[in-house]
């Protein structure tokens, strides 16, 4: 087991790659640094291994992919992941190891937004969406996180090793920051500088496209660790909708003693049955959340035991 990995996910990325990983190197010098390829047509897997980094290959495309891969394969007491096109220096990943291997944080978050990220960035659509998600999930989910966009972490053994990948791309991590808050992990915030991508290098994120990937993956797991919220706000609104064609019928037999309106009448009533049944079920998902939740901290006890018994017998060998 490794004491420190840094993982570095990267598609075409010649241009920065070689900085990245001397950087890394640098900051950390009893690190191993690992270059995750993504089918890079350029020279980006040459030059990993011509600076010495340990080259391994994912060939689904896609970040959310190359994650599952790293987290699988990488045994280490702490986890530095950093995107490989050189917009997060690396002088600040000291301080994010240390919260982890010395204050029991779960996730560290390089903060972007609180310091130069909407003076370096030279994409307004990226600034605003970056706010729009970090309020959402924050609102959502009642949490303080800075940054949910960022591409500069460090993880516990324990987070990498009960983390579920269900995301294929650059939505992966607004599914980690979800996954955090909701299991009550331990995550910290560590403001970090933000440069712009050098001239010459592309970003690969969509605006648009990966910007409702995201914020289809808040509505997914909104809906899957808070059924009772989702199936609730449905509720209402179907309640609501029902009492309110409802209300001239009953006026009308009221005035009349005649329902002139049955087509109005019956599908008020069957709006309202769903409105009753999207409350039970959220209700009924909401018990089965809970014993999900009861499952994870279990797997983590299991988990963390299992980094406790490989750090001993690595202790163990060293001496």
């Amino acid at each position: 087991m490794d004491k420190i990995a840094v993982l570095i996910p990267c598609y075409n990325e010649e241009k920065t790659i070689a900085k990245v990983i001397e950087d890394a190197k640098a900051s950390l010098p009893e690190a191993v640094v690992y270059v995750y390829n993504n089918n890079s047509t350029d020279r980006t897997a040459e030059i990993a291994r011509e600076h010495g980094a340990v080259l391994r290959n994912e060939y689904l495309q896609g970040k959310g992919n190359v994650i599952r891969r790293m987290f699988r394969e990488i045994e280490a007491q702490c986890y530095i992941m950093v995107d490989g096109d050189d917009t997060y220096p690396m002088e600040f990943a000291p301080e994010m190891v240390d919260r982890v291997l010395n204050h029991n944080a779960d996730m560290v978050v390089g903060d972007r937004l609180s310091s130069t990220y909407f003076e370096e960035n030279k994409r307004p659509f990226h600034n605003m969406g970056n706010s729009l998600v970090r309020a959402s999930i924050n609102h959502l989910f009642g949490c303080e996180i800075k940054d949910i966009m960022t591409g500069f972490r460090a993880f516990s053994y324990g987070f990498v090793k009960t983390f579920p990948v269900l995301s294929k791309g650059f939505e992966i991590e607004t599914e980690m920051t979800i996954h955090g808050v909701y299991n009550h992990m331990q995550i910290e915030n560590v403001i970090v500088e933000y440069r712009d991508r050098p001239e010459g290098s592309v970003s690969k994120l969509n605006t648009y496209t990966d910007g409702f990937r995201v914020l289809g993956t808040i509505f997914r797991l909104y809906r899957d660790y808070k059924p009772f919220g989702f199936f609730s706000i449905f509720s209402v609104v179907l309640s609501v909708a029902a009492v309110l064609f409802f209300i001239p019928v009953l006026m009308e037999y009221l005035e009349t003693g005649l329902v002139l309106k049955f087509p109005t009448l019956i599908v008020c009533g069957f709006v309202m049955m769903a409105a009753i049944q999207s409350f039970f079920a959220g209700l009924i998902l909401s018990n089965m959340a809970m014993k999900n939740r009861r499952d994870f901290e279990y797997r983590l006890t299991l988990v963390c035991e299992k980094e406790r018994k490989k750090s001993g017998q690595d202790k163990g060998e060293e001496i």
